[in-house]
């Protein structure tokens, strides 16, 4: 595998209300990367990479659900799996980060911990990718665009200092998840996306991401407008019963008036 990103955000949500998000994001000269290496929850967020072991992921994923801390849950991993030597294994949870590069891996490798995030990879142009990922991301760190597009352009950074080294490798991929800790929150379409083949991995995840947040924002605005309707409506029919009970009393006032007429 390539190179990855993991991150972790605070902010706040409507209700005053503490919240996190986490996300990462891959991109490699081989295609499915989606399937393999990324992996978030309202938990944390981990990446699994060089000679992958898919199960590092998916149980690291469970063990922060478990309240396990990232560093314990991975370290743990680590130390059972017999092929550890060849991994790369990094992520993030609401509190901590871990990151851990085997000496078997293929060079360029490393990776690098910042105060909210991770980046590793391997078979890489050299460091550069991994420090132009780091910066990307540290520039606009919780930015005002959604955490999905800063982590794709964070890829496109590390991918314009060199990327992965394998240019005989055409068909490429690329991924990126967002989760958070709102229990009730709209989870936009566009917070979970994977290219699964093609020769220019990032471009086409920032075209699907765009193209994704269009269409959210498209039903968004088609349902607002449909409650507006309804809205309306009701008011319609409420101003209709108005009338109609106002219709009622002046027929029996008048029947009062003839009443003390007769």
């Amino acid at each position: 595998m390539t190179f990855s990103i993991c991150v972790r955000e605070r902010y706040t949500d409507e209700d005053g209300g503490d919240q996190i998000r986490f996300g990462v994001a891959v991109t490699t000269r081989l295609p499915g990367v989606g399937t393999l290496c990324p992996f978030a929850s309202s938990d944390g967020a981990v990446a699994t990479q060089s000679l992958v072991n898919v199960e590092l992921g998916r149980k690291g994923i469970e063990y922060l659900g478990d309240g396990l801390a990232v560093d314990d849950a991975l370290e743990a991993l680590l130390n059972a799996d017999e092929g550890s030597a060849q991994r790369q294994l990094h992520g993030v949870d609401a509190d901590g980060t871990f990151a851990f590069s085997g000496d078997e891996c293929n060079g360029w490798y490393g990776h690098r911990e910042g105060q909210n995030y991770t980046v590793a990879g391997n078979l890489l142009t050299g460091e550069d990718v991994i420090e132009d990922t780091a910066a990307a991301y540290e520039s606009d760190a919780h930015g005002d665009a959604p955490l999905a597009e800063r982590l794709i352009d964070a890829l496109a950074a590390g991918h314009a200092a060199g990327g992965d080294k394998r240019e005989d490798l055409e068909v490429q991929s690329a991924a990126l998840l967002v989760r958070n800790t709102e229990e009730d929150a709209d989870d936009p379409y566009y917070n979970d996306l994977r290219v699964d083949a093609s020769e220019t991995p990032v471009a086409d995840l920032r075209e699907t991401y765009e193209t994704a947040k269009r269409g959210y924002e498209t039903i968004l605005e088609k349902y607002a407008d449909a409650e507006d309707a309804e809205d309306d409506a009701e008011a319609d029919d409420a101003d209709a019963e108005a009338a109609e009970d106002d219709a009622e009393a002046d027929d029996a006032d008048a029947e009062a008036d003839n009443t003390d007429a007769e």
